[in-house]
């Protein structure tokens, strides 16, 4: 059976005064029925511009998807008219941006813009639109649900707008739900309410859901797979269990080692990645993480590293053979162990 939301090879460019820069490129992944696929990287590594591109919402200009195809249900929605994607955008997939302070239009109530939806994509009328707007804020846990209906944005808390933004996408009953930061801003308590509403929503409604974020705790307790993101290109993805226990790329084990564990001893000192992320405009045809690797090597400096098979369902782009220092046998740091090249048959 075909996934739901199938991305091949695609690349979206961004043309500046100083130069192309490359923000996604040459990505290709998949999304099944029903699971939760987590896209993770730092900022700048391309995970926003990637969904944005899936909703077809990149701003020409300077913006624009030049190459690849993004299938949904086995169509190409790169071939849609902007009006045949208004009735896949918010219907088919949904979208819960960034920050909802600036996503949520602040002179329209939370009604009319809950409302505006349903009544464009469901056909529904004002009542019965109003009504359906109380049930979806009655679902996400707004108090007082049609009471709320009148009120602004600003009258709401961080956290309830939160609530609002994925009452949103979930208005329509889409099939894939792409999260971008549903967390960001949110205390840690209200960021656990965020996340286990979400889970319950998809258990009940069978959605698709792609969550993209910088912080693996959310990843490791919503994604059932994972996708690195690094310079605008997947660098390891594998089922979530596997890349937690025994990443194979150094940027994984860097992203890993930055945060704190639970099995450490106290006193621990974390390993933060030194140095910044890769200026994208002109990038030399070598690994784009090598000026922060740990492991890096002459080899390093002479070619891109292409995506390869490490493990059953778990894809690294590395030319070495790498294991985290958590695996057994590995040693107590990165800087500890000697990473050994694959012959040139495994690293094609």
């Amino acid at each position: 059976m075909a996934p739901l939301l199938e991305v091949k090879n695609l690349s979206t460019h961004f043309f500046t005064q100083d130069g192309l820069v490359k923000a996604v490129d040459n990505v290709s992944f998949y999304v099944e029925k029903g699971e939760t696929l987590g896209i993770v990287g730092e900022s700048g590594s391309g995970k926003s511009v990637t969904s944005m591109s899936i909703m077809r919402l990149i701003p020409n200009p300077p913006g624009k998807i030049a190459s690849g195809e993004i299938l949904f249900d086995g169509e190409d929605l790169l071939k849609y008219s902007e009006d045949e994607m208004r009735h896949i955008r918010g219907k088919e997939i949904a979208m819960v941006f960034q920050d909802p302070m600036t996503s949520l239009n602040p002179v329209l109530t939370i009604g009319r813009q809950l409302t505006e939806t349903l009544e464009l994509h469901m056909k529904l009328t004002g009542k019965e639109a109003r009504n359906r707007a109380g049930e979806l804020l009655a679902l996400v846990g707004i108090p007082s649900p049609h009471k709320r209906l009148d009120d602004y944005p600003h009258q709401f808390s961080g956290g309830m707008r939160q609530r609002v933004m994925i009452a949103m996408g979930l208005s329509c009953n889409p099939q894939l739900l792409i999260a971008d930061e549903p967390t960001t801003a949110l205390d840690v308590t209200i960021q656990a309410q965020i996340l286990e509403l979400m889970k319950k929503l998809q258990d009940e409604l069978g959605m698709a859901v792609i969550i993209i974020t910088h912080d693996l705790g959310v990843v490791a307790r919503m994604a059932d797979r994972v996708n690195v993101m690094y310079a605008g290109r997947i660098i390891e993805d594998g089922p979530t269990n596997q890349i937690f226990h025994d990443p194979r790329m150094p940027y994984t084990i860097g992203l890993l080692q930055s945060i704190p564990r639970l099995d450490e001893a106290r006193g621990q000192r974390l390993s933060p990645i030194r140095g910044l992320p890769p200026d994208l405009i002109n990038l030399p045809q070598v690994c784009p993480f090598s000026p922060r690797c740990d492991y890096v090597q002459d080899a390093c400096y002479q070619q891109v590293p292409p995506l390869r098979p490490v493990e059953p369902h778990q894809r690294a782009a590395c030319l070495f053979d790498v294991h985290a220092p958590w695996v057994s046998g590995n040693g107590t740091s990165p800087q500890a162990q000697t990473a050994h090249q694959l012959p040139a048959t495994e690293r094609a």
